[in-house]
């Protein structure tokens, strides 16, 4: 066989040599041990959660490195592809403060980084695997493929194109040029030379060494269109590209073989692989007995907390998914944020040593957890400024009630920020208003009730007093030393440990009078700190819920 004069017959519209090409994508001009990586989706619609993983692990592997950090758009299978999916998926990682340094948006110097746009690039490569004996023409049509696969699996061998089940592999220059002139369409397939017989050891850089089954199969390198498949079109790229480390799911070890032979076929050199554990949810399940335990399964595209995008409607804060995301990346995370409370997450060292080679568990309560302590470190004017962006688009009505006076809202945000330990009464955006909607009369409500091993003419007792002794003006101590008074008047202990020790003596304690004046005045037993309350919903706001609640009793 001539496969020089069978490359020409495959692709006369293939002006261009290969040469061309790697002129076109010298190497990069970075420092030694610069990491090139990149994310590479599919615009299929649903962003998943998962897919934060690979992404934070390649930016922080590029740009620790000094290195460069692509986005690289693979839409080469157009029956799958759904239209805006690819607008989404930049926006989607962009809200989560990812930083593409090259992109369908950024721009760089080796584009283009939609994967249809580079057809002509493939078609090249391609013709040259033919031009040197490593692929074929195959014309089998959908029906004889089917037939294959039946007879492989009623034989219960290994189903794919390979050994005694190649029919085209070998046809003559004569036969693949009838079969053309004739119109039959082809996929253009890969000549493997492997055999299923011989184990090839490979290191992974999360896995480590592993033994993997050599690649047999003839593999589909050019659809029937002319496209390209993702096997042929990822390695072109990525050698073109200069990828050092390709970062992506465990779920292609499979492919991993076959993907090796092709950079083997092209000359090219291997980029470092690093396959990432599948997420991993609890579950519960059955027994046959009826009994019921938790086993670990895979996070599916059904589950909650799987699509990417609805974290950011639902309330978090980008920063809350991330850094949490990277407790599950990196095993010594916790114990640097316990160290580094304050420092940005950026200046965490990233390592792939600390990666997991099984798979992590999502758990939404260690999120919630994560995202409290985030929040917590942010000012009142920054939760405040997050706070209306996001309200602007999912309440309204709340958004309006913030804007109204941003003075007071950020004082209300303020309270218990600052100091070693802020408080942590939210995680998401989406909690705020339940937490101080109190201060708004819209959507002030009485939650809890006053204990009833408490009289009412105790309570009623104490808010008339605090009442008659309240002066906006004083400092917290002499407001608390009030309270303690109003205690002591109604027979309550001034001082807790005094009732602890004799509870006989006493009706209750100054803590229980602070609890009668934060349900009057709040709605609830839990809220931010009374005296900083007060002191924003002014006086005649204080005395009139004071006053409504004694009526109410």
């Amino acid at each position: 066989m001539d496969y020089l004069k069978l490359a020409e017959l495959l692709f006369p519209d293939v002006d261009r040599d290969t040469d061309y090409y790697e002129a076109q994508y010298p190497p990069r001009n970075l420092k030694e041990g610069a990491a090139v990586t990149r994310f590479a989706p599919s615009p299929t619609g649903f962003v998943h959660f998962g897919g934060l993983f690979p992404v934070l692990v390649g930016e922080r592997l590029a740009h620790q490195s000094e290195g460069v950090f692509y986005l690289r758009i693979e839409d080469t299978d157009s029956k799958r592809e759904v239209e805006g999916a690819e607008n989404d998926i930049i926006k989607a990682f962009e809200s989560f403060g990812i930083k593409f340094d090259e992109s369908v948006v950024h721009g760089g110097n080796y584009g283009p980084y939609r994967q249809s746009d580079r057809r002509p690039i493939y078609r090249c490569y391609a013709k040259k695997l033919v031009a040197e004996g490593k692929a074929y023409p195959c014309f089998c049509t959908a029906e004889e493929l089917s037939a294959l696969r039946e007879k492989q699996e009623a034989a219960k061998v290994i189903p794919g194109y390979y050994g005694e089940y190649v029919k085209c592999r070998d046809l003559s220059y004569e036969q693949v040029e009838e079969n053309l002139n004739a119109g039959k369409p082809f996929v253009l397939r890969f000549k493997s030379f492997g055999s299923s017989e011989n184990k090839v050891k490979f290191t992974d850089l999360i896995k480590g060494t592993i033994e993997i089954t050599e690649n047999d199969i003839d593999h589909v390198l050019l659809k029937s269109d002319g496209m390209p498949t993702y096997h042929l079109a990822h390695a072109v790229d990525d050698h073109l590209m200069h990828t050092t480390h390709v970062i992506r799911g465990e779920e292609w070890l499979p492919s991993l073989p076959y993907h090796i032979q092709l950079f083997k076929a092209f000359d090219f050199k291997i980029p470092k692989y690093l396959h990432i554990s599948q997420l991993m949810k609890l579950a519960e399940v059955t027994e046959e007995d009826g009994s019921v335990k938790l086993v670990k399964k895979k996070l599916s595209k059904r589950d909650k907390g799987a699509g990417l995008t609805s974290y950011i409607s639902d309330g978090y804060a980008p920063e809350c998914v991330t850094e949490y995301v990277m407790t599950l990346l990196n095993s010594n995370f916790e114990d640097w944020r316990r160290a580094n409370p304050d420092a940005p997450l950026d200046e965490f060292k990233f390592s792939i040593k600390k990666m997991s080679a099984s798979g992590s568990l999502f758990d939404l309560k260690k999120l919630a957890d994560v995202s409290k302590n985030v929040l917590s470190r942010m000012s009142g004017e920054e939760v405040y400024r997050r706070l209306v962006n996001w309200t602007a688009e999912e309440d309204k009505e709340f958004n309006s009630l913030l804007t109204a006076d941003e003075d007071k809202s950020i004082r209300i945000l303020s309270i218990g920020r600052g100091g070693a330990k802020p408080r942590k009464d939210f995680g998401l955006y989406s909690e705020v208003k339940g937490y101080i909607g109190f201060f708004y009369d819209e959507y002030f409500e009485y939650i809890d009730d006053i204990p009833e091993n408490f009289s009412k003419d105790d309570v009623k007792k104490a808010i008339a007093l605090f009442i008659e002794s309240y002066d906006e003006n004083d400092e917290q101590s002499v407001w608390f030393d009030k309270i303690k008074a109003v205690a002591s008047a109604i027979g309550f202990s001034p001082d807790i440990k005094a009732y602890k020790a004799n509870p006989d003596a006493f009706g209750g304690h100054v803590g229980d009078v602070s609890m009668f004046l934060r349900i009057a005045v709040t709605g609830k037993m839990n809220s931010p700190d009374m005296f900083e309350v007060m002191s924003i919903l002014g006086k005649e706001k204080v005395i009139s819920r004071l006053t409504a609640f004694a009526d109410k009793l």
